[in-house]
């Protein structure tokens, strides 16, 4: 399978520390990505930022070290990225998604 050209990506903000059924939940969105089929999903920890809370999250201070900041990107073509955007709206009660329409160069899987 090949994806070049128009693409949508998908960022999701959570925290470390969300759950769902016990687990986490950005451990729960990929795996949901995987069995939707979608090309992949990455999932990046920050090292300092705050939400809707406001209470900053970092790596500085120990304390403060154990909800940091997680994004998940997912590219694939619209209607893949559009059939997937349901399932959010079951795991995340708290959160920030983001989509954009993004130009994909080269993927390709052997």
């Amino acid at each position: 399978m090949k994806l070049s050209g128009p693409a949508r990506r998908l960022s999701i903000f959570v925290g470390e520390s969300d759950q769902y059924r016990h687990a986490p939940l950005y451990h729960e969105i990929v795996a949901r990505a995987r069995k939707a089929g979608l090309a992949g999903a990455s999932v990046f920890r920050g090292i300092e930022g705050f939400g809707v809370s406001s209470r900053i999250h970092t790596t500085r201070i120990l304390s403060l070290a154990d909800d940091l900041p997680l994004v998940i990107i997912i590219v694939d073509a619209v209607e893949k990225i559009d059939a997937f955007l349901p399932q959010l709206d079951e795991l995340i009660a708290e959160g920030l998604v983001i989509i954009d329409d993004v130009e994909v160069i080269k993927w390709s899987r052997l």
